[in-house]
């Protein structure tokens, strides 16, 4: 019988026919930045922008290799799987049809088209992802289709192991730690099964985003279950429940090696990426580089591989990422003052300002005859440590105000 890692082995010796290894860069800033050898595994430069590719056009080769007359492929996808699909079909020479929610951006609908074309056929339905899976699924039953899971499926599993071959093969050694994101579990359990084999002792660390950690729910529930809300800013990770194969693949993972990343200090590693290495990622591939800040006291001194899994960045997004990056570092806040309604409050209020403090929203929101007025204020300033001392100087005036900057609920309804 085919050891796991021969397969793997075998299957990403076929995938350059399709494309060559992605590139795996030494990162000098984050090397010095955590006293370690940062090494950067960019399947943000696939084809398709993301390692979705490899299960898609593995699983897709071996559908063909036991049943080649299997000319309908269908998957329910809203990014990253869907390129990966529509490039294979195009690839193999095979239909695809593709269900993506209605919501879909344009920008990933016209790519996912671009890498198909007149292999593919797109079908939006549904508001909901649930609703799109469920339609592919029917539709697939109804032409005798295969259904290409995104995560859940042996071969695209295998597929996905082929990141870890070209790894060892591109570092010419056993890194001694290996970081990768986690949204179905396709990829982590694909790499965990090839390293087990061909290199064991090599430590894996797992990231999820906080809003869709099926995974951390999993273990700590013995199975996977359903998480009952998933914050989907984190598209390509923010899964509601893992896979029944990936958590077989993954059920011995020590709880305390798998991390959850928040999502606003993703939006904070997502610029600081772009800004000082030039680096486009979309958010699930920037969680193996934004772990690294809870790792730092157990990396010093080793050789560190992290995936940076997708670079299908919608740059539409990039002001909201912005916005959130400065309110994680503490440069930005938003308040609610109650301003005193009369001559000389506002003048008052802005002597208080510092000299690095600007106003980046001033609106009222309720303003009457009577004494006070309230007014929604964003102030965006150089360190966060101004902060302290403005609302110093505001306790001193005698101003009432409320920090709103991690009150959601209001926060969604003002900001």
């Amino acid at each position: 019988m085919t050891s796991f890692s021969d397969a793997a082995l075998a299957a990403t010796a076929r995938m350059r026919a399709l494309f060559p290894p992605t590139p795996l860069q030494r990162n000098e800033f984050l090397s010095r930045r955590f006293n370690a050898d940062i090494w950067l595994k960019r399947e943000d430069l696939s084809p398709v922008r993301s390692y979705k590719i490899r299960g898609a056009f593995n699983a897709m080769r071996k559908v063909r290799a036991d049943t080649p007359d299997q000319g309908q492929f269908v998957c329910a996808s809203a990014g990253n799987h869907a390129q990966g699909v529509a490039f294979a079909c195009r690839h193999f020479g095979v239909r695809g049809t593709i269900f993506m929610p209605v919501t879909t951006p344009q920008q990933k609908i016209l790519k996912t088209r671009t890498f198909g074309g007149e292999a593919i056929t797109i079908k939006l339905v549904g508001d909901y992802f649930d609703d799109t899976l469920a339609a592919a699924q029917d539709y697939c039953a109804g032409i005798g289709g295969h259904f290409l899971s995104p995560f859940d499926d042996d071969d695209v599993i295998e597929g996905q192991a082929s990141v870890a071959v070209e790894i060892l093969d591109q570092l010419g050694a056993a890194p001694d730690v290996v970081v990768l994101p986690v949204g179905g579990g396709g990829l982590a359990s694909g790499v965990r099964m090839f390293l087990a084999e061909a290199a064991p002792d090599v430590a894996l660390r797992l990231v999820e985003p906080a809003g869709g950690a099926s995974l951390t729910a999993a273990l700590a529930g013995g199975g996977p279950v359903t998480l009952k809300k998933v914050d989907n800013f984190v598209d390509g990770a923010a899964v509601a429940r893992i896979g029944d194969r990936t958590y077989a693949a993954l059920s011995d993972v020590p709880l305390a090696q798998v991390l959850t990343a928040p999502e606003d200090r993703i939006c904070a590693t997502l610029i600081e990426v772009l800004n000082i290495e030039g680096i486009v990622l979309e958010p699930a591939g920037a969680l193996a580089v934004d772990a690294l800040t809870d790792l730092a006291g157990e990396i010093a001194g080793k050789t560190v591989v992290c995936v940076t899994s997708g670079g299908n960045f919608d740059f539409e997004r990039l002001p909201e990422v912005k916005e959130r990056a400065l309110r994680f570092s503490g440069v930005k806040k938003y308040f609610v003052l109650r301003l005193p309604q009369r001559p000389g409050a506002l003048r008052e209020f802005l002597s208080l300002l510092g000299p690095d403090d600007d106003i980046a929203r001033f609106e009222y929101l309720k303003k009457s005859a009577r004494n006070f007025g309230s007014v929604l204020i964003g102030i965006e300033t150089a360190e966060a440590a101004n902060f302290t001392d403005l609302f110093a100087r505001l306790d001193a005036k005698g101003f009432i105000y409320e920090d709103i900057t991690q009150n959601q609920t209001l926060s969604e309804f003002l900001i």
